[in-house]
Parts: structure tokens; sequence; C-alpha cells
């Protein structure tokens, strides 16, 4: 593994951490080396979709190992420069689901709000890589438009902070954003998707754990794990004060060829998030998003794996195997799915 100085993970803030991430190819495959593995595709792949990783996520990753689960998840590759069929640059037609504002209105009783564009990491199979971000978050000074039509519309109960990841937004920001929300009357959840604290474990500060602890909302974060390796003595200790505050910790993950799409992998998941105090709640099947179908599992294999974990997980820690479909009412659960999509990849 990279060595990565435990002094610096304490004392740099995680701002600081997140401006000295990797933005070069070269340097992260020289740091793992690797840099016999380097192709000039991977730049062009880079070009479409850039590359950005914080030192503590690559620090995980195995030296020496091309096929590291970590570093396939965040390593550009030619592939991602084929067009695949059935392969689009809206694949859950999100720009349908706009109502302005930041907002995505898909299913009853909630909104999904796209607080910013920016993560910490790029994830190669990201479902929004070409989603046009600049005209279609909720900006600082657009908030207040975005808080008038949620106020307005008694219907909604829970608002999903997602992006992007919101969790890049400063405390004094979200602060400002999630009291707003708690003043609206019908709204009584929020949810808040992110892969942070999972490459980044130092951004859960206590300012943030103030924050979600003191809202009158009932407030959920969903991280996104997909590998047992991901869960760390690290995250356990960033994670363990959100829970005291009464955070609900859920995790989503999405099935991965070559990455997460056995038996072995999944199980060791389910217990290791349960041990962090993380119930496992959603496995997704990969949305069929331009340049990401090399990581496609088929739903025969897909389904297989699921009804295996069933045999060895309680059901407690077994995650709903899922799809997402433009129109439908809610995530579909396999296989029924398969009845309302016929998505077979390679």
């Amino acid at each position: 593994m990279i060595p990565l100085s435990t002094a610096s993970l304490k004392t740099e803030s995680w701002q600081q951490q997140l401006a000295d991430g990797y933005c070069s190819i070269r340097e992260l495959l020289s740091d793992l080396e690797l840099s016999a593995h380097f192709s000039p595709a991977m730049e062009k792949a880079a070009g479409a979709f850039p590359f950005r990783l914080p030192r503590y996520f690559a620090a995980l990753m195995k030296k020496g190992d091309p096929h590291d689960p970590l570093l396939l998840q965040v390593l550009p590759v030619a592939a991602e420069l084929q067009h695949t069929p059935g392969f689009t640059t809206d694949p859950l037609q999100d720009e349908a689901a706009y109502e302005g504002h930041g907002i995505l209105h898909k299913y009853q009783g909630r909104v999904l709000l796209i607080a910013t564009g920016t993560c910490a990491v790029n994830c190669r199979y990201c479902f929004r890589r070409h989603f046009p971000y600049a005209g279609h978050q909720a900006l600082k000074n657009e908030w207040r438009p975005t808080l008038a039509r949620l106020r307005k519309d008694t219907s909604i109960r829970e608002v999903i902070l997602s992006g992007g990841d919101p969790l890049v937004l400063s405390n004094d920001r979200l602060k400002k954003l999630i009291d707003a929300l708690a003043d609206i009357p019908h709204i009584r959840r929020l949810r808040i998707h992110t892969r942070l604290p999972v490459v980044l474990p130092v951004r859960l500060d206590s300012g943030l754990i103030e924050i979600l602890g003191n809202t009158s909302l009932a407030s959920s974060l969903v991280i996104h794990a997909n590998h047992p390796r991901e869960l760390t003595a690290v995250l356990a200790q960033a994670l363990t004060p959100l829970r005291h505050a009464g955070v609900t910790l859920l995790n989503q993950s999405v099935l991965l060829r070559h990455i997460n799409d056995d038996l072995r992998t999944q199980v060791t998941l389910s217990e290791a998030l349960y041990e962090l105090g993380v119930l496992p709640y959603y496995l997704h099947q990969l949305d069929p998003v331009q340049g990401a179908a090399h990581f496609a599992v088929d739903d025969h294999s897909a389904l297989m794996l699921h009804r295996n974990m069933e045999r060895q997980l309680p059901g407690y820690l077994l995650p709903r195997l899922v799809r997402e479909i433009p129109g439908a009412p809610s995530k579909q659960t396999l296989p029924g799915s398969q009845n309302r999509k016929n998505f077979i990849a390679g």
C-alpha cells in the first residue's frame, strides 16, 4: 500500500487533504509501482471525465496490483471510450425529473437536491458522469427559490442531499441549508448521500456531527462503500460519534464486475458494515451510463449472487438488489425489474 503519514491525517484539515489529492494518473501509478500499466488512453478517458482521488483512499490500495478492487473503481481506462448500445449520457432521465433550482423530483413524498456538482473522488461508474451540473445545482445564491419551491409543495416529507457530494460543502453552508429545511413544517426527514466518509473519513468532523445531531429533522447518512477493504479503523472511529448523535447510518453499493461480484466479498462487506454500525441498504445494478459498460454484471449472475447472500446473511444484513428505472414509482427490486427493462450486459 502507499505510505501515508498518520501525522498529516491528524493535522491537515479535510479541505486541505481534499485539495492535495491525486489529479495525475501518472503520479498515482508511479506511487503504486504500476507505471508500466500507464497508457495514453487513460488520459483521454480522464479528459472526458476528470480523474480525482484523495490520498487517503489511494493509501488503501495494494502496490503492484493492477487488479486491486479499489484502484479499478477510480482509474480511467480505455474501455470508457467505447460506445455500448443501451448505455447513454442520461441513463436515469434526470433531465426529465428536473424541476429547477437543483430539485429532482422522481418519487412521491421526497425530492433530491443537487447541492453541488463536486465530488472528492470521481468513481468511473458514476451514473452522473455526464450530468450538466453547471445549470442544475442549488447554488448558494439560488437556495431561496429552492426553499420557496419546497415550502409550496406540502407533499414533500423528505429531502435528499446529493450531487456531486454534499459533504464537500462547508459546515457553515450545510448548517444554513439544513436549518432552512428544518423550518419548513412539512419536511420531517433529511437524507445525505455521500462517498466522502469512505474516501476521506476526516470529513466527519465535530462541526458536522453537531449539525446533524442537533437538527430537528430525522437524519440519515447513506455512505457508499463497495468493498470491505474500504471499511477501515479510521472510518469506524469517524462514524462512531454520528451513531451516538442519533444519525441513522446506511450503505448503498453498486455491483461491479471483477470488483465485488463474488459471494465472499459481498458477505464480508455486509458483516463489516454492521460492525461499524451501518446497515446494508441497497445493492444497485449498474446504471447504464455511457463509459461504464465494462463494470456491468448481467442480471442472472446478480440474482444468483444475491440468492447465495440470502443463504449466508440474516435478513437485516441483506441489501436489496435493485435497479432504478426511469418513470417507476420507486427503486425496482430484481427480478421484478426485468419485466420493465431488458438489460443484459456482457
